[in-house]
């Protein structure tokens, strides 16, 4: 009976970690650092340095585009979409906000921050709505901002009740920062602080939870967070200044993010920048990428296996159950997954 179990036990491990990348197809080479993705219409799209916008063809990389949405040069880290248009913020004062027609590629600046502390983080799209989330003003108030293109109307939303905390930001790494579910929205912040903002969308309270994240020094914290409904979540991230840390850089919450618990602390690759949940699996399977490695869970980010060294990718985004874009630095690459 123990031999049968043990056996048993060494399928399901095999079966669990059977996962790995069966190819790397680069689809776009160029001098450019990449921190926000989209996929629309066949293409992944794609914002970065150097005041760089464009997209590459899925099925035919030999198509493919780019623009530069300024004449200086400025750095994108956000990219969101509606049905038609497109929306990138550049980071640092001021924030100038671009709308980018999808079918043109005409482009204007609909609204600017000239805050000198802005810096925005994030950039999402939910329900008819964009929301972006910035570094604090010098009196920690939150700014959270959220606009209705439709209406052309643009709403810095007041929580006086919350505050950032002194040293608490957000990290700028994929454009992850912020999640969505039907009822609710995360924002994840780290530095000092490490902790998970949730906007209830029914009646527009934002409550902030705790968390046991590692944090206590500006580049520690949660860098990207991935909800599956509304309530099992993952966040990621770690210290970028110690790169091969990897305790309490993983956390997982049942309960809509008001509680964490950590995962795989001391038993993952470190350091990481962005988290997908795959479509479908309603959180069991998820991707992550950091500078260094590419990473898999089977069982709801309990344990992970790193299933490349690739380095230089800062964000992820699946285009099907099977395949997943990767972008970073100087590229992108198509990766087909195997289970």
């Amino acid at each position: 009976m123990k031999k049968l179990i043990t056996i048993s036990c060494l399928v399901f491990s095999l079966a669990t970690f059977a996962q790995k990348i069966e190819s790397f197809e680069t689809i776009l080479d160029d001098k450019i650092s990449i921190r926000a993705l989209e996929i629309s219409d066949s293409k992944v799209w794609y914002s970065g340095t150097d005041s760089k916008f464009g997209y590459v063809d899925l099925k035919n990389p030999e198509n493919k585009k780019q623009i530069s949405l300024s004449d200086r040069k400025l750095q994108f880290r956000t990219l969101a979409q509606d049905a038609n248009s497109f929306f990138a913020i550049n980071i640092e004062s001021p924030a100038q906000f671009f709308k980018i027609d999808k079918k043109t590629l005409k482009h204007s600046v609909v609204y600017k921050d000239t805050a000198k502390t802005a810096f925005y983080d994030a950039l999402y799209f939910h329900k008819n709505k964009f929301y972006a989330f910035s570094d604090p003003t010098n009196n920690l108030n939150l700014k959270f901002l959220q606009f209705n293109m439709n209406k052309s109307k643009f709403l810095m939303k007041n929580y006086s009740y919350l505050s950032l905390n002194k040293g608490e930001a957000a990290f700028a790494a994929s454009n992850t920062n912020i999640s969505a579910s039907e009822n609710f929205i995360w924002i994840a912040t780290g530095g000092n602080s490490s902790r998970i903002f949730r906007l209830n969308l029914k009646n527009e309270k934002l409550e902030a939870f705790e968390t046991p994240f590692i944090q206590g020094i500006s580049s520690q914290g949660i860098y990207s967070i991935d909800f599956s409904g509304d309530k099992f979540g993952i966040a990621v991230g770690g210290d970028y200044l110690k790169q091969d840390g990897n305790i309490n850089n993983i956390a997982t919450s049942v309960d809509a993010g008001k509680t964490w618990q950590i995962q795989a602390s001391g038993n993952n690759a470190g350091y990481t920048t962005c988290v997908k949940i795959k479509p479908g699996s309603k959180g069991k399977e998820i991707i992550s990428v950091g500078d260094q490695h590419i990473s898999y869970s089977s069982d709801f980010g309990k344990t992970w296996k790193k299933i490349s060294d690739e380095k230089g990718f800062f964000v992820c985004k699946w285009i099907d159950q099977n395949t997943v874009v990767f972008a970073g630095k100087d590229k992108i690459v198509k990766a087909k997954i195997v289970f």
